[in-house]
């Protein structure tokens, strides 16, 4: 006490650093409430774990405060200089919406996103699914789209009944994909920058709950395809294996992305079976080998995201693989997708709409590879959100293409 009186009457000014605790709300008090504290934007570092974010604090009634007080003027002083960062999670409103697990945003229906109307429970298994950013499914149901458009009688439209099926399917199944893949990765999640806030990296759902909701999703995706003919379901069984053994791939080959491109375009055998109930590898062959060169082409170039971390941690890839040399390795791939697809639509008695929008597809390819900053995790991502307009193009001259034959 002595001490604090000799410090007020000789006017000095004392620094003091308050640590940070959790709170149940509605206390946001202060351990010095007596001082006024302004406020400054601070960035929550993520949505998820309870070590770094007051967000999923938040969401069950508590609350991280991080208060820095850098100087408090005695009574004496005539001015005051008293600064200190706001509590953490309070400002969301420079969040990058093309983050990876942006799954809520500071726990409010008035937030930028819809999972906030969900009950709290519910949102880490949005995050876990990906529901929330729909690319993914998207990259998933164009190859499926395509195969029926082009299995489809000269002059008519695709069936729609097994259109709607499988575009259903695909939302549980790239959900489990995705369930699938952080479950295997859980470990090395949390050692990348981009990851480590994923509900298994940083610890909001467990290894358990994870395997229950992957085995729930997949029962939704098979449930939605049961009404189709038998011969696609058995052809789908090769699916389900490629896309639950993908995650440990890039543990094994530096060609993980060859491995996801088999999955991710598997649906075109799936699809073209769908109406035909038999297969012609003269037609589907070559677009399934445009599929693949075309996801080779995408996820190398979302692989860049990630190449400092992966190699840090031991994961391989095409983007650690190619290098400097990935811009000519890319490129090469485009090649042969379009090719792949001029072959198919040959064999397939595909009008002139088709090779009209095969060159605009060409030129979205060539856009995406010479335009992309590869050190540039942004850009990376926009171009890799970007190839869901690829995939539309592709499906429009295969749909006009077969009507106009």
């Amino acid at each position: 006490m002595a001490s604090l009186s000799a410090v007020c009457i000789c006017g000095a000014t004392t620094s003091i650093t308050v640590s940070h605790r959790y709170r149940p709300k509605p206390s946001h008090l202060s351990v010095l409430p007596a001082v006024p504290v302004l406020r400054s934007s601070t960035k929550p570092f993520n949505h998820y774990s309870p070590h770094h974010s007051n967000n999923f604090l938040e969401n069950f009634g508590l609350r991280r405060c991080f208060r820095f007080v850098n100087s408090i003027s005695t009574p004496s002083s005539s001015s005051s200089s008293i600064t200190s960062s706001k509590t953490v999670g309070e400002d969301d409103d420079d969040e990058d919406e093309d983050d990876d697990d942006d799954v809520h945003h500071n726990g409010s229906i008035s937030s930028k996103s819809w999972v906030d109307i969900l009950p709290t429970q519910l949102r880490p298994y949005v995050g876990l699914s990906r529901i929330q950013k729909p690319i993914g499914t998207w990259l998933l149901i164009w190859p499926t789209m395509w195969s029926i458009a082009l299995a489809t009688s000269q002059g008519h439209i695709p069936d729609l009944k097994t259109m709607i099926l499988c575009g259903l399917a695909a939302i549980p199944f790239r959900g489990s994909a995705c369930t699938i893949n952080d479950f295997f990765d859980r470990d090395v999640d949390k050692m990348v920058e981009r990851t480590k806030s994923r509900p298994l990296a940083s610890g909001v759902i467990s290894p358990v709950q994870a395997l229950l909701f992957y085995g729930f999703q997949m029962l939704l995706g098979i449930g939605s395809l049961l009404s189709l003919n038998k011969f696609s379901l058995i052809l789908g069984i090769p699916f389900l294996f490629l896309f639950s053994t993908y995650p440990l791939m890039k543990r094994l080959t530096y060609w993980p992305q060859a491995y996801l491109g088999l999955a991710w375009n598997w649906g075109i055998f799936f699809g073209w079976a769908a109406i035909k109930e038999s297969m012609d590898l003269v037609v589907t062959l070559p677009m399934f080998i445009a599929g693949v060169s075309w996801t080779l082409v995408y996820d190398t170039i979302y692989a860049h995201q990630d190449k400092e971390d992966d190699q840090n941690v031991g994961v391989k890839s095409t983007a650690l693989l190619f290098g400097d040399s990935t811009k000519q390795w890319t490129t090469g791939f485009a090649i042969a997708c379009i090719a792949g697809f001029a072959l198919s639509g040959f064999h397939a008695g595909l009008g002139w709409p088709y090779y009209v929008c095969l060159a605009a597809a060409a030129g979205h390819l060539a856009w995406q590879i010479w335009t992309v900053d590869l050190s540039s995790g942004d850009d990376c991502s926009n171009k890799f959100v970007s190839n869901q307009w690829f995939g539309a193009i592709v499906f429009a001259g295969t749909l006009v293409g077969r009507l106009l034959t």
